[in-house]
């Protein structure tokens, strides 16, 4: 008897692939994978809540919102619901960054000192008595490339310890602000010669430097850029008055309970004013939102049939950028993501790429089963990309296949 199940299932695969064969998601599986730890999550005080959206070829497979707002708010999540990006703000800045190389106005090799003269002296530097020193002056001029790429030396490994704490509060006010003492500060280690990650510094100076070659202020260009274009219009750093109300409290876990944290007035990330555009991780979003600039992605670049950047660009930010030398393992650096580079990595499959936020938020791609996978929650407990939540999801998404 003909089987028209199977049948249909094989032409999908045929379809959505471009006639090669990819594995597809079990739905059912993935509802009872995704719920059955959630539940869990929520049970023990993990979470307060969470939103979670897996697509598959184009298509939503999975979307659903557990838990309430907070432990002080029994108002569920919904589609309405803000989170704090943090460091998923980091892919979005890498995105301007190609629509700028798109448009002619930099090129990832140029160097740092060609649009902010301020860094054309750096120098490396090593702790004598606990105070940071000049070692040498840098034998290599650090680079667009090398910012995006989390190799630049700037403010990463004992350069960031020594350096953060001292950022005049003045200067932590804005973006040029921020930027201007970023190039008072030594170098970690040489750039390319070593991989460490620059939480905030090295992707504000990207930032910073759109907002020369463009002529416009980092906000606006990523509005109308990218906001705009792939509808993502409860995404930005300045929340309205509306926004506020809508942005998820944060959660922590305290002697096994569910608290709320206050944060900072005026403040997503951390103690830095909205007003600071943050390139690492100024941003709020949506599920949706954040969902639409993924699938962006994995379309190489158009969205609902509009080319928001070319098909190489986005080949570039899943490229390998750093050498296995400087970063051993299964896992490399892209242009702003962490890319799947060995089957060791049995979470994802290779070639799988993406990123976290310190507050929980995690997504990833993965091209050659046209997924995209979206996970939100906002919590001081259990965050960044090393979230049990973040490995766990990845785990039931995987392991929903048929």
């Amino acid at each position: 008897m003909y089987d028209f199940k199977s049948a249909t299932k094989v032409l999908l695969k045929i379809i959505i692939h471009g006639g090669a064969v990819m594995k597809i998601i079990d739905i059912e599986k993935l509802s009872e994978n995704i719920e059955k730890r959630v539940a869990t999550d929520i049970a023990k005080n993990n979470i307060a809540g969470c939103s979670i959206l897996v697509n598959q070829g184009g298509k939503c497979l999975y979307k659903k919102h557990f838990g309430t707002l907070s432990a002080e708010d029994s108002s569920h999540i919904s589609d309405n619901t803000i989170f704090r990006l943090a460091s998923m703000t980091k892919p979005i800045t890498a995105v301007a960054t190609m629509i700028a190389v798109d448009k002619g106005l930099l090129d990832l090799d140029d160097k740092i000192e060609k649009y902010l003269p301020k860094f054309k002296d750096m120098f490396i530097i090593k702790l004598e008595n606990g105070v940071a020193v000049k070692d040498r002056d840098a034998a290599i001029k650090p680079t667009i490339r090398h910012l995006l790429s989390h190799s630049s030396g700037i403010h990463s490994g004992i350069a960031l310890e020594y350096y953060d704490p001292k950022i005049p509060a003045e200067a932590r006010k804005t973006l040029a602000g921020a930027v201007d003492f970023y190039a008072e500060c030594g170098l970690e280690a040489e750039p390319s010669q070593t991989f460490n990650y620059s939480p905030v510094a090295g992707f504000d100076i990207v930032a910073r430097i759109i907002e020369i070659v463009s002529g416009m202020p980092y906000d606006e260009f990523l509005k109308k850029n990218i906001f705009e274009p792939c509808k993502m219009y409860d995404t930005g750093f300045v929340p309205s008055e509306e926004q506020w109300q809508r942005l998820v409290p944060m959660h922590n876990k305290i002697d096994g309970k569910s608290i709320v944290v206050n944060t900072p007035e005026g403040c997503i990330f951390e103690n830095y004013p909205v007003q600071h555009f943050l390139g690492g991780a100024g941003l709020f979003s949506t599920l949706n939102d954040y969902s639409n600039f993924a699938e962006m992605l994995l379309n190489e670049g158009i969205f609902e049939g509009k080319r928001i950047l070319s098909a190489e660009s986005v080949n570039a930010m899943h490229t390998v950028q750093v050498s296995e030398e400087i970063m051993p393992g299964s896992q490399q650096w892209g242009l702003s993501v962490r890319i799947i580079t060995k089957p060791e990595y049995i979470n994802l499959p290779v070639g799988s790429y993406g990123w976290s936020g310190a507050y929980g938020t995690h997504f990833w791609i993965d091209p050659a089963n046209k997924i995209t996978a979206i996970y939100m929650k906002n919590s001081g407990y259990d965050g960044g990309a090393g979230a049990v939540t973040a490995a766990n999801f990845e785990w039931d998404v995987t392991n929903s296949f048929e």
